[in-house]
């Protein structure tokens, strides 16, 4: 009967009714190859009951991701929270912490950034979009907060250091102010700007229609009173918010008396300064960037468009003298490159010597070098101590990068962060840090292209090197044997790594690890297994949305030398029950591993075809290898565990399938070739029956069995090109053998098993089944040695043959689940008729599939297309119930061979590999396996943020005492790391502290020239009016009418007098007691007081309305008498 419910008509297959429709077709990607229109979906017969499965179940979104995307393109850096920002050319924001802490934030449309950066120690990110749309994301919740569309073109962006507002330049010349409002949850454009009129009358020529702003920094130690904004024309203005005038302007008209500084990679490092500048002309300039040279503002380094590089010192110009006399003091020139044609600087960053009065440091430039020339990141190591006419370039490194170059960010030297260095981005994502000892000692050696070693970004998911070939999702039961061992070994593991030094100096240490769970009362639910083309396998305990490495497989084993272990890794498979790792290669082998240790079985077990020989070994902590299984050379395409780990099933490309028992180490037998063609082995099951018929699904139902029951096991396995065969699974013997019919060549099928009461058990060698057989008491020996035999025609044994009359029995209420490249095909098992109950037609390639179970029931089946969309259809009825794509979820494009890579959850949870990336997504809307957002980690580190806040009150009001004492205890590494987290940005942390920037909130919310006068407010000082201070009583003074009329002054030298509680403040001592019944009574006399004030003020105040009784009768009088009577 098995063999006929396979065979179908050709042509019904071909005549599919017309009733169904067509499920709807997303909108193609323009990456992808259009294909040729597949035939119409087939419903063949309607006697298939409704899916439970419905599109409101549907919501998916990224529950997990690691990596840094291959479209990267610009860095932020929080110098105080150590988190990094990595934006992308398709609307995704990647931000990276310590402790594995990585969250990655997707802008609603597919656009690259044209800014980004941090308010600072807040938890929010600002990015503009190549649209001019300012976001606002809060970190923690990991969302866009507030967002605003900009009308004009933003051709400039800046955030005021530690605080709230932004600057924003546009194409216009115009300048505004933004400010983000936390409790109000917006952007708040402000009211005071700097007009584009001004550029025009500090230059004294009239506005060009294209001078637009490229530049707008804030002026160290100017309190944020003074921007700096800089012109695409090279007009430079230094800029009075606080007074709305010029303080300083500088230009191209400035450039006729200069000095020449010559860093010419092609010549000595040490370049000569020249004075003669009788063969330059003048030109219009045009600035391509700029940044501050010196953590004071008195320095501006600009980048040009023409590769030149000038420094401006700006100390020598005054709000008095804003065009101050020219002087060949005032700019320095530098070339990197004495060629004719050269690169536009595009990027200028700078790192200053603290510890030599702020006249040294490095210049990092990207760009001025000769056209043509190798693309390098230029490194200068300058030095002005004598004047910046006397500056030296004393010594110069290219860095050879690894890719493209894309952006750069500065660490902080020294404090709570560690090593300071670059890291530098280049393409394709790659993000690599190059430390400060490394480039020094690099420039001390005086060589050109001298080569620098780098740390690269330590990936917790590794998918490139060595490459990763596919993975597998281990469940482990809460109430497994095995369970509290594995998660007791494992918390021990992590409680090891956190005490013990890390070995990489990765720097960024920023987020808050999740604090969901107890140390002692963890418990381990889920791993990540992965194998890579080295033959190495890796394992991650994945129970919550941060994974932590916990075990590391080598291909060889310890004490025995193992041919070809080193093969890659091709087939995985795990046992809940007994928590084995089966690893299998390309090479034909296959590993055992128990991952909790019996210390009563400590021998390994080698098996070939022939032979088993046996080691006693030692093989430390961690996962212990029980056996070695090579006895074909054809690669392992498909691992299965049955019998509660007992049995292992081994399916081969060349189309064999060996099953092995796990307890005894044997190879129980192996098959001839399944396949006529030797196509390869793609899914596997086993299915355990009684005599009674009934399936065997858990440990309970094998114990109650008696010792006379009779248990048959059936291995299921379907090859590549679809033809399906079940095996005897206690002889070898086939019992029955059969393959999909159709003109179309069937390609890369999958086969599921829906078993009765909706429970559906996949076979799919891309997930683990939990459905087990009974452990066989008959003792098997091994197999003969078998190679890979020609295609002959598989033939049914005829000692199986009478079982197969059973199988009808056995598979009353099955379904047979196809699903292939072009089509899904349901099959009843109990049917005489061959006709599927249910097929559709695919309108796209199909490339992997899966089941998925809602409530604890199977209900659905994932598809995902050679397109990249992902289509979720409910169980029976194949109807589609939601739809996605990984562009929508991602921002990926499906790449060659990404599908044995996937793997995925019972509950719709979906694991994929995309070049650097690792991405978790789940498709239910009520599944919530990692415990999100409880287990998420904090991307904001709200501790970390208030010791910031103390230590900037603290270092306000003690300067001196911090700076002499910082270089101990917590708050002094804390304040050190402060202070020089600001070196990129040019700001000094007590000053930040000591001008908090609030004076800024009154000048921004006024227009320019506008302002109310605060100059009164400003000088006075408030008087802080305390009632001790306050005499009730009138002074009586007894003197003479001189000392009187003085109030008591003299001439005399009279010694001071003190009262009586200075006097008692002094010299009483006093217990506690007696403090308090001090303070009681100075509490009464303070009362007594204000009786006494209260019984003054209405004395005075009858006084008054007597007085005013009195003024009006004589007013009243005197109108009365003529004036003749006055």
């Amino acid at each position: 009967m098995f063999s006929k419910f396979f065979q179908r008509n050709t042509a019904q297959q071909q005549s599919p009714p017309p009733q169904q429709q067509p499920p709807p077709q997303p909108q193609p990607q323009p990456q992808q190859q259009p294909q040729p229109p597949p035939p119409p979906p087939v419903e063949v017969q309607d006697n298939v009951s409704k899916g439970v499965l419905t599109r409101k179940d549907m919501n998916p979104r990224i529950a997990l991701h690691y990596g840094i995307p291959s479209t990267a393109s610009i860095l932020a850096f929080d110098h105080i929270q150590s988190l990094i920002a990595i934006g992308t050319l398709d609307g995704r924001i990647k931000v990276i912490g310590g402790n594995n802490i990585e969250g990655l934030l997707v802008s609603p449309k597919q656009l690259p950034f044209k800014y980004l950066e941090f308010l600072q120690n807040q938890g929010f990110l600002v990015s503009v979009s190549n649209e001019n749309e300012i976001q606002v994301w809060d970190l923690e919740q990991r969302r866009i907060a507030s967002s605003l569309q900009w009308e004009s073109n933003i051709t400039a962006f800046s955030v005021i250091y530690c605080s709230s507002y932004m600057y924003i330049g546009d194409e216009y010349g115009m300048v505004y102010v933004l400010k983000y409002d936390a409790e109000e949850v917006k952007l708040v454009p402000m009211p005071y700007h700097v007009p584009a009129d001004v550029a025009a009358d500090a230059s004294g020529m009239s506005s060009p229609k294209n001078r637009s702003v490229v530049g707008v920094l804030p002026q160290p130690s100017s309190q944020g009173n003074k921007v700096l904004l800089a012109y695409e024309d090279g007009l430079i203005i230094l800029w009075d918010i606080s007074e709305d005038k010029v303080v300083l302007v500088k230009g191209n008209k400035d450039l006729e008396l200069k000095c020449k500084i010559a860093a010419d990679s092609h010549k000595d490092i040490r370049p000569d300064l020249s004075d003669d500048i009788s063969d330059y002309e003048p030109l219009e300039k045009e600035i391509a960037s700029l940044c501050w040279a010196s953590t004071d503002g008195s320095v501006l380094a600009v980048g040009y468009v023409d590769g030149d590089i000038l420094l401006w010192n700006l100390s020598r110009t005054t709000s008095k003298d804003m065009h101050a006399a020219k002087s060949s003091n005032e700019v320095v020139k530098l070339l990197l490159s004495t060629g004719e044609r050269r690169l536009p600087v595009i990027v200028l960053h700078w790192s200053a010597h603290r510890s030599h009065n702020e006249c040294r440091g490095r210049l990092f430039v990207y760009g001025g070098d000769a056209i043509g020339s190798e693309e390098v990141l230029t490194i200068l190591s300058l030095d002005w101590s004598s004047g910046i006419e006397s500056l030296k370039c004393t010594g110069r490194v290219d860095l050879t990068l690894n890719g493209s170059f894309a952006d750069m960010v500065l660490l902080p030297s020294g404090g709570v962060m560690g090593p300071s260095g670059t890291l530098v981005l280049t393409n394709p994502g790659q993000l690599n840090l190059y430390n400060d000892a490394g480039l020094s000692s690099s420039i001390s050696l005086q060589e050109k292209g001298n080569y620098v070693s780098s740390i690269q970004y330590p990936m917790v998911v590794p998918t490139i090197e060595p490459r990763l070939t596919l993975a597998k999702l281990g469940l482990v039961f809460r109430d497994g044997k095995f369970s509290k061992a594995l998660s007791e070994a494992i918390s021990s593991r992590k409680l090891q790594a956190t005490h013990c030094p890390k070995s990489t100096n990765w720097p960024l240490t920023g987020g808050v690890p999740s604090q969901l769970h107890d140390a002692e009362k963890y418990q381990v639910e889920r791993l990540y297994i992965a194998g890579y083309q080295d033959g190495t396998v890796k394992i991650w305990d994945a129970t919550y949305p941060t994974f932590a490495l916990i075990y590391v497989l080598g291909p060889e084993v310890k004490g025995i030398n193992v041919a070809d272990a080193n093969a890659s890794v091709s087939a995985l498979g795990f046992c809940s029950d007994t928590l084995s790792l089966a690893i299998g290669n390309e090479r034909g082998m296959v590993r055992l591993y128990k991952l909790v240790q019996n210390a009563d079985e400590m021998t390994l077990k080698f098996v070939t075809g022939t032979e088993k020989e046996v080691y006693s070994l030692d093989q430390g902590d961690g996962p212990q290898c029980t056996a070695v299984f090579s006895f074909l050379s054809s690669p392992v395409h498909a691992l299965q565990f049955a019998n509660f780990g007992a049995r292992l099933a081994v399916g081969f490309h060349c189309a064999q399938v060996a099953l092995l028992d796990t307890s005894t180490s044997s190879v129980l037998f192996v098959t001839d070739s399944l396949s006529g063609s030797s196509s390869p082995v793609n899914s596997l099951a086993v299915k355990l029956f009684s005599d009674s018929s009934e399936l065997i699904n858990n440990q309970e139902d094998t114990e109650s069995k008696t010792m006379g029951d009779h248990l048959s096991l059936e291995v299921f396995a379907m090859t590549k090109d679809a033809h399906v065969v079940v095996i005897d699974g206690n002889t070898g013997g086939i019992i029955s053998s059969q393959s999909i019919k159709s003109e179309k060549e069937v390609i890369s099928p999958s086969m599921y098993i829906l078993e009765g009461d909706d429970l559906i058990s996949e076979v799919s060698s891309g997930k683990h089944v939990s459905n087990s057989f009974q452990k066989s008491e008959a003792k098997s020996e091994p197999g003969p040695d078998v190679a890979c035999s020609e295609s002959t025609p598989l033939k049914v044994d005829h000692e199986t043959s009478a079982r197969a009359a059973h199988f009808k029995q056995r598979v009353e209420n099955f379904l047979l689940l196809f699903c292939c490249e072009d089509a899904l095909n349901l099959y009843s098992l109990n049917e005489v008729d061959s006709n599927p109950i249910r097929k559709v037609n695919l309108m796209k390639p199909c490339c992997w599939s899966t089941m998925f179970k809602k409530d604890d029931k199977e209900c659905g089946v994932i598809l995902l297309y050679q397109t990249g969309e992902i289509e979720i259809r409910s169980l029976p009825d194949l109807e589609v119930v939601g739809e996605s794509s990984l562009m929508s979820i991602l921002r990926w494009n499906l790449k060659t061979n990404m599908e044995k890579t996937i793997c995925s959850s019972e509950n719709a949870q979906i694991f994929l590999v995309n070049g650097c990336e690792f991405a978790a997504i789940s498709l239910l809307a009520c599944e919530n396996d990692f415990r999100i957002p409880e287990s998420l980690p904090c991307l904001h580190d709200e501790l970390l943020a208030s010791a910031a806040a103390a230590a900037a009150t603290i270092s306000s009001s003690s300067n001196q005492k911090i700076e002499q004492d910082a270089s101990s205890g917590i708050l002094g590494g804390l304040i050190k790391g402060f202070q020089g987290s600001m070196a990129e940005h040019d700001v000094d942390l007590f000053e930040v502290c000591k001008n908090n920037f609030a004076h800024l909130e009154s000048i921004f919310s006024s227009p320019p020239f506008l302002k109310p006068s605060i100059d009164l407010v400003d000088d006075q000082k408030v008087v802080k009016l305390c009632i001790d201070d306050i005499d009730i009583d009138e002074p009586l003074y007894r003197g003479t009418e001189r000392e009187r009329l003085f109030e008591g002054a003299s001439t005399d030298s009279q010694p001071e007098l003190r009262t009586a509680d200075e006097i008692k403040a002094k010299y009483r001592k006093e217990d506690v007691s007696a403090v308090a019944a001090r303070a009681k009574d100075k509490l009464i006399q303070r009362q007594e007081k204000l009786e006494r004030l209260d019984e003054r003020t209405a004395e005075l105040q009858s006084g008054a309305e007597n007085f005013a009784s009195m003024a009006s009768e004589l007013a009243k009088q005197m109108e009365k008498r003529k004036w003749w009577n006055v």
